[in-house]
């Protein structure tokens, strides 16, 4: 039997949120869990595991959940370059200062 790395805790409540994200985004739209499993092509054990945040369900099942739900330009967001600040930041603390041509790349003009 395989057994997942324990999550730090923060990743444990985001899971959980997601879940229930998407539980009540399913209420609101009033879609019975044996109509969102059918449409998710999962079981209903399955979208119980994805309404749970439970980290052993792959990342495809939660996006094609979140496709029915109509969130998936959300999804497509997540780790979108521009909205990540300190990658942002870092890329630009090792922008050189200078540019300098190479004794080959000056000979060669």
């Amino acid at each position: 039997m395989r057994k997942t790395p324990p999550l730090p805790l923060p990743v444990k409540r985001a899971l959980a949120k997601l879940g229930e994200d998407i539980r009540s985004a399913r209420l609101r739209r009033r879609i019975p869990t044996t109509v969102m499993a059918e449409r998710a092509f999962i079981t209903r054990m399955t979208l119980g595991k994805v309404e749970r945040g439970d980290p052993t369900v792959s990342m495809g099942i939660y996006a094609v959940v979140l496709f029915v739900l109509g969130l998936t330009p959300r999804l497509s967001e997540l780790a979108d370059a521009r909205s990540d600040a300190v990658g942002l930041q870092l890329e630009e603390e090792q922008l050189p200062k200078r540019i300098r041509l190479s004794r080959k790349q000056t000979e060669k003009s």
